[in-house]
């Protein structure tokens, strides 16, 4: 069976620690997890044609990419490739910069592409010469995938995502190279597993941090609130948004429920307009709340423009610390303890 598009990407679940050994079929493979765009690219088979580029969701954007169309010819026909795009700005990753370019087309994405040039992150190998390889073991995969990258001298924009058996690599891995803006963590897969499009079958671990935030407004009621809309002060001690929380607990929420004062006149989120997650258009109700709780959160390295993409989760409120105590608008986190 040639593959062909739209090809469903084997997915993974996340996890709050690295697994045993055993987790998964096979010996455990530890990959740096990147913030991009998770995308599948074609080579033609058998007949002559464009390199053909698909999202996740199985939309075709290879227009948007004219740039690693350009670089096609370096790739053997018969190809299915698994992995992350991804955009260099300045010395690093940007995902807002991916963002643009991902609904640009025609000139201002020959443009961008100039300017904001991508990168393929190549972490697994679907079809090689035409032969699907989805009953193949992770490790053989693995095997083609180096010799592809070997005896083809692949270069940029077409990148080898490392990989690494070893725990004191790995823990260096999560712990300083997510440190880096655009790496958020580890993905595990198991030598032994086969590819299994759509499924769950994979591990993740994401680095989380601990930070404080303010409480400026809330989904819910003040008497059964939700979600926690957090933020910090800029340079000229106006609050921004920062993150919104994941779902409460029960009794978190009743604590807060005895503590939350409903905002009065001159909240300085007054007509800011909060959506459902990051990049919606889908409004949020919100209430605000008067600033002066501090909460404490765990937080991803997923940070753009000073807020946090990913919903943070709640750990407790700092009754001790003051909101002016509070890390500025823009500072990262530090490490959590595990």
């Amino acid at each position: 069976m040639v593959l062909r598009p739209p090809v469903e990407p084997m997915l993974a679940q996340a996890r709050d620690t690295v697994p045993a050994p055993g987790a998964l079929p096979g010996e455990l493979r530890f990959q740096p997890k990147f913030d991009g765009y998770r995308a599948l690219v074609f080579t033609p088979w058998p007949a002559p044609g464009p390199l053909l580029i698909q999202s996740r969701r199985g939309s075709l954007m290879q227009s948007r990419f004219p740039d690693l169309m350009a670089a096609a010819a370096h790739l053997p026909d018969g190809l299915v490739l698994d992995g992350e795009l991804i955009v260099w700005v300045e010395g690093q990753m940007s995902f807002e910069a991916l963002q643009r370019r991902a609904v640009s087309g025609g000139r201002t994405a020959a443009r961008l592409a100039r300017e904001m040039p991508a990168h393929f992150i190549a972490f697994d190998l679907l079809q090689l010469d035409g032969q699907e390889l989805l009953h193949v073991p992770y490790g053989e995969r693995r095997a083609h995938l180096e010799e592809l990258f070997t005896d083809r001298g692949l270069g940029a924009p077409w990148t080898l995502c490392p990989e690494t058996t070893d725990p004191a690599t790995t823990k260096e891995w999560l712990t300083s190279w997510t440190q880096v803006p655009g790496v958020e963590g580890l993905v595990i897969r198991g030598s032994g597993q086969r590819y299994l499009p759509g499924a769950r079958a994979l591990y993740k671990v994401r680095r989380r941090d601990t930070t404080e935030t303010v409480v400026g407004a809330i989904t819910g009621t003040v008497g059964r609130p939700q979600t926690l809309m957090l933020g910090r002060l800029d340079a000229e001690g106006v609050l921004r948004p920062v993150g919104r929380s994941t779902p409460l607990r029960p009794d978190a929420a009743r604590d807060l429920a005895e503590r939350l004062t409903p905002a009065g006149p001159g909240h300085p989120w007054e007509g800011v307009r909060f959506t459902t997650s990051w990049g919606s258009r889908t409004p949020l109700d919100v209430v605000l709340v008067e600033p002066e709780l501090v909460a404490e959160v765990t937080v991803d390295t997923a940070q753009e423009r000073g807020a946090w993409r990913h919903p943070v989760r709640f750990a407790r409120l700092r009754l001790d610390v003051e909101v002016t105590d509070v890390p500025p608008f823009g500072a990262r986190a530090e490490p959590a303890s595990r």
